[in-house]
């Protein structure tokens, strides 16, 4: 009977430290940052269930023809790369919006409260109106993401949303934000610069 219950104990534990691996390894796949280091040949490889599409289309408000590659279309991990050439082989930007796995190293993800990044930040944030190209674009103020080249996006889940429009810094009270009930709503990494 013992020599039944250590074997049921060593299985469990290496079932349990499988688990914590198959997560680890997930997590790691699903890192914004992680792509960053990465060619399109490298991300093809990585990301084999990927459903990859590619091809080159006007960005930057149709100012300029940039390759881009997605990977997961039509799903909730949909992600779009543009590059910095049509070689592929420097990331531009990386841009999401849907509510699947991905997130930034810093824990940043789609549907992020305002509340949490003010945290994650260790500084209160601000962010632009809505209704508009960078609709609820945020302001790192110089707190601990400044730097990350990590944009991000809220939008209004509740609240009068039209009263905080426009192409400037939005000036509201604290309940008013409360409000708002904002959350991150599109995350971009930026590698251009």
């Amino acid at each position: 009977m013992k020599k039944v219950i250590a074997l049921l104990a060593i299985v469990a534990l290496a079932a349990c430290n499988s688990s914590k691996k198959a997560s680890f390894e997930e997590a790691k796949k699903f890192s914004v940052e992680n792509l960053g280091e990465m060619n399109n040949s490298q991300i093809k490889e990585f990301y084999p269930d990927a459903n990859i599409e590619e091809g080159t289309d006007m960005m930057e408000e149709g100012t300029l023809e940039l390759a881009y590659t997605v990977l997961y279309p039509d799903t909730p991990d949909e992600l779009l790369i543009t590059w910095q050439s049509p070689e592929k082989t420097n990331i531009k930007r990386i841009h999401f919006s849907e509510d699947g796995r991905w997130t930034t190293d810093s824990g940043v993800k789609i549907g992020t409260t305002y509340e949490r990044l003010n945290k994650m930040n260790g500084k209160t944030i601000s962010f632009y109106g809505f209704g508009w190209d960078y609709s609820g674009a945020v302001d790192w103020n110089g707190g601990k993401l400044e730097k990350s080249g990590l944009h991000v996006f809220l939008a209004p889940n509740a609240g009068n949303v039209q009263d905080y429009y426009g192409d400037h810094i939005i000036k509201a009270t604290p309940e008013e934000i409360k409000n708002l009930d904002l959350k991150v709503a599109s995350i971009m990494l930026d590698y251009s610069n």
